[in-house]
């Protein structure tokens, strides 16, 4: 049977299925370590529901209760009726972004059919379950789905007149508490904490009540009890699977923060976990990254499950043995490098399971430990996820038209893509993640937590900027990751154009710039334009507006320049310096640009976002013995998301 990479399509989402080659060649124990680690990947989904709004889980069940009265069999049978099918795409959206909110632009998602319609969807619904106060419960709801007062944002980022980005905020890790209040709250903790090890807040929530705040853990017999037991078990069961002692250590550890919470066992769960370079299958696991708060402090839950690409890994094996000349020649300030560069692992991964934050849309590459501390002393490992950019590259050829196409001056811009540019893409989230986050160091007194609310897209800016000013060195070419000068071209005219450009399709008109990964790269090319003279031009054909780099070496030294200093601030915790290069270039969006980038994308057809069902791995038995366990591609969206919360609830 044909692979079809593309699921469904909606709204500005198309969703995708990616291959796991070599699954069915892994050893027994190899693929039940792997389904297990799996299933505590799926196990953590109501986690993350519950942390981006209070209100997700109540509207997610009443979602799928609607779905499921028109299911028919194994297939979903729905009436031909303009207004159920906007509220199936509200439905879908919902579910790909785990919550109300946009997964990207982080706003509320608002139905297309009438406030009527929907209510009677849910009296049906709520009369079906035999529930209590139907009346009072439909209105609850509709005002929860419909008012654009309540929940607007999941995270604020931008402070406007008399708000707060705290209380603007629907994400669950603060309650009752204001931006100054949380802020004094944890300095006073920071400051007991000398060796500033700990990861202040990552896994609780901050609660005032009576006048008294408290921080209530993320843990077994805490909160989130139910979901952790269930990734216990399964870690428990995954050990049985361990290929050495290694990841026994690993899993004893992340099951022991799990019961307690202590966010010191936490630092010697990522110790052991970066230590443990040899092991073929690997995953991630826990409360993660800090995005979604507005302060970033507190981490989402997120899982994946993977095992290595040893041929792929050729490519990143050469930039890790390399890692210290990166270092040593980089154009920062001698006092923020790193005299000795330790522990830096990056390797090629295909990808098993997405899990929480990192599904149904996920990153393609990782670095962590997120512990500036951890990276300097233990060192980090880095990622580039294969399966998931082959598929990317893959479901875009089943489309005719392309941003290439449609936003590139001249055919050599294209022609330059064409050739280099998978190898490019590739190269530029090998050195972000395996250099460019594990890169630069502290200085001895700054707190880890300095730039605050700044911090993510700073730390985003240092990493690509770190990368880009790679992409042109002769030394590349000289290791054998590039095949010529030329080729680091087309990866700088990607990047400025999307940067300036064409990725505010993702951002609907009137709207500023809020997410981190987006503001760091416009930051950057926005900077570079603002500062470089002619060495970005502007040129317009045809009522038509491209961005052209004119000198490649000019550029190149305007990333140099920039990161210079973004360095310096990260090393010194400078906050308002960091304040300001966000604030002056990565928020404001030129309203004249934006309305024609959305004019010109919406001709092509396309969709501004990508996500991903996972595949289905399950063990086949002989006589009540696993003999095998076998991957599936067929799911649809739907399925996968129903079946998930009929399988995954813990919540």
């Amino acid at each position: 049977m044909e692979f079809k990479y593309l699921v469904d399509s909606f709204a500005d989402i198309k969703v995708i299925r990616y291959k796991v080659p070599g699954f069915e060649e892994l050893s027994l124990k190899e693929k039940a370590y792997l389904y297990h680690l799996s299933e505590a990947a799926l196990y953590g989904r109501d986690i993350l529901w519950d942390q981006n709004c209070q209100d997700n889980l109540l509207v997610r069940h009443t979602l799928e209760k609607i779905i499921k009265n028109y299911k028919s069999r194994d297939n979903y049978i729905f009436p031909d009726n303009a207004e159920f099918n906007d509220f199936l795409i509200y439905a879908k959206r919902v579910f790909f972004s785990n919550g109300i909110h946009h997964h990207y632009a982080e706003d509320k998602i608002i139905p297309n059919c009438s406030r009527t319609y929907f209510s009677s969807l849910i009296e049906s619904t709520l009369i079906a379950d035999k529930a209590k106060n139907i009346g009072e419960q439909t209105n609850n709801l509709i005002s929860i789905i419909y008012e654009p007062n309540i929940w607007p944002k999941r995270r604020a980022s931008i402070a406007h007149q008399d708000s707060d980005i705290v209380q603007d905020s629907a994400v669950t890790f603060y309650k009752n508490l204001t931006k100054k209040e949380i802020e004094n709250y944890y300095k006073i903790r920071s400051q007991n904490d000398k060796t500033h090890q700990l990861s202040l807040g990552l896994n609780s929530r901050l609660v005032k009540k009576n006048g008294e705040i408290k921080e209530i853990k993320y843990k077994i017999s805490g909160l989130y009890s139910n979901p952790l037991i269930k990734i216990c078990e399964e870690l428990e069961k995954a050990k049985k699977f361990a290929q050495n002692n290694n990841q026994i250590n690993i899993l004893n550890k992340l099951s022991e923060f799990y019961r307690t919470g202590d966010l010191k066992t936490w630092n010697d769960y990522n110790i052991a976990w970066v230590k443990d370079t040899d092991s073929k299958c690997d995953f991630v696991n826990g409360f993660i990254e800090n995005y979604n708060d507005p302060l970033g402090l507190k981490s989402s839950w997120e899982s994946v499950v993977n095992f290595k690409n040893i041929k792929a890994s050729k490519r990143t094996s050469i930039i890790q043995e390399n890692a210290q000349w990166f270092e040593d020649h980089s154009p920062v300030n001698k006092r923020f490098k790193k005299s000795v560069i330790k522990g830096v692992s990056a390797k090629v991964i295909t990808m098993v399971q997405l899990g929480g934050d990192c599904y149904p849309y996920t990153p393609i590459g990782i670095n962590l430990p997120n512990a500036d501390w951890i990276r300097k002393d233990y060192g980090s490992k880095s990622v580039t996820i294969e399966n998931i950019c082959d598929a990317y590259d893959k479901s875009a050829l089943e489309s005719p038209k392309s941003i290439l196409s449609e936003f590139s001056w001249n055919k050599e811009i294209i022609k330059r893509a064409n050739k280099y540019g998978t190898l490019t893409n590739n190269l530029h989230t090998d050195l972000h993640e395996c250099l460019g986050h594990g890169s630069g160091k502290l200085l001895e007194n700054t707190d880890p937590n300095a730039l605050a609310e700044y911090a993510s897209t700073l730390e985003e800016t240092r990493a690509d900027l770190f990368a880009l000013y790679y992409m042109a060195d002769p030394y590349l070419v000289k290791l054998g990751l590039l095949p010529d000068s030329e080729a680091y071209k087309c990866s700088y005219d990607k990047y400025i154009l999307n940067g300036i450009f064409t990725q505010f399709t993702r951002v609907q008109l009137g709207k500023k710039n809020t997410q981190a990964h987006m503001q760091n790269r416009k930051l950057i090319a926005e900077y570079c334009f603002s500062n470089g003279g002619n060495i970005i031009e502007k040129r317009i054909r045809e009522n038509k507006t491209y961005f052209i780099v004119n000198d490649y070496e000019g550029l190149r030294r305007l990333f140099a320049k920039l990161l210079i200093e973004v360095q310096r601030i990260k090393s010194e915790g400078d906050y308002l310096s960091g304040k300001n290069l966000v604030e002056t270039y990565a928020i404001n969006i030129d309203q004249k640009l934006h309305k024609e980038v959305l004019e010109r994308y919406k001709k092509l057809n396309l969709q501004a976002y990508s996500g991903f069902v996972n595949p289905v791995i399950r063990p086949i038995k002989k006589d009540g013995k696993i003999i095998n366990y076998i991957i599936s591609y067929t799911e649809g969206y739907l399925n996968q998301m129903l079946r998930y919360s009929k399988e995954y609830s813990t919540l």
